[in-house]
């Protein structure tokens, strides 16, 4: 078993125990277990990102997409299917499934579509006015003017 020792960093950090601990949860995951279903992560603007989940068999009202705080969850479970059928070969993987996504203080998800088995989740980010970079002016309170008296 790997464990990761960040007490050197938090002697020059503030605040990122919450990273210790998704990187120790991610450690313990057992990754074949996380395998289904498939998705990628692609950035399409600067500030615009896009999950994208093959999800084929599932319709629209068999996903859930829910936020909650930092984690975006999506989960699917099918109908239940016709009894009757009889099938050959099932090679289409209807299992339900629930993947976990944490997403950043300021990345909000805009929308959704299901397009042609493939499940769609735009995400953007959105940086408050007071959290974006700022110039802060330097003022010097040993420099007085010297106003010249006439003579």
């Amino acid at each position: 078993m790997r464990t990761i020792d960040f007490s050197p960093l938090f002697r020059h950090s503030v605040g990122f125990d919450r990273m210790q601990r998704m990187l120790d949860a991610a450690t313990r995951m057992d990754s074949s277990a996380n395998a289904y279903p498939p998705y990628n992560i692609e950035q399409v603007g600067e500030d615009n990102y896009r999950i994208s989940m093959a999800v084929a068999g599932f319709g629209e009202q068999d996903l859930d997409v829910t936020v909650k705080e930092n984690t975006l969850v999506v989960s699917g479970k099918m109908a239940d299917e016709d009894e009757d059928a009889t099938y050959l070969h099932r090679g289409i993987a209807g299992r339900a499934f629930e993947r976990r996504f944490e997403l950043d203080d300021h990345i909000k998800v805009v929308g959704g579509s299901l397009v042609n088995g493939l499940l769609n989740i735009d995400l953007r980010r959105e940086v408050p006015e007071e959290k974006k970079p700022r110039k802060i002016a330097i003022e010097t309170k040993s420099a007085k003017r010297i106003e010249k008296k006439a003579a």
